[in-house]
């Protein structure tokens, strides 16, 4: 996936300020889309910037906790395939 030119915060900034005013104009200003401030309202919603950094922590220790998962399962097979085998 492509790193966006804006940080979460940013995107959520930008979108307050289409609120305010025109979707087109914010577009032009930023000189993204009309269609990127639409899909960046469809993850942001109505979040704060605050509340972007949350999710931001969570998905974070989300993805680590799933690495760990992993390796644990990983090694719990090698451990279960070592005891297998006849000696």
């Amino acid at each position: 996936m492509r790193k966006s030119r804006f940080s979460d915060e940013q995107m959520v900034k930008i979108l307050r300020e289409a609120d305010r005013t025109s979707v087109a104009e914010v577009a032009k200003k930023h000189g993204v889309s009309e269609q990127t401030l639409y899909v960046w309202r469809k993850r942001f919603g109505g979040m704060a910037t605050d509340e972007v950094k949350r999710l931001k922590a969570l998905e974070s220790e989300n993805a680590r906790l799933k690495k760990l998962l992993a390796e644990r399962d990983l090694e719990v097979e090698v451990m279960k395939e070592i005891a297998a085998k006849k000696w």
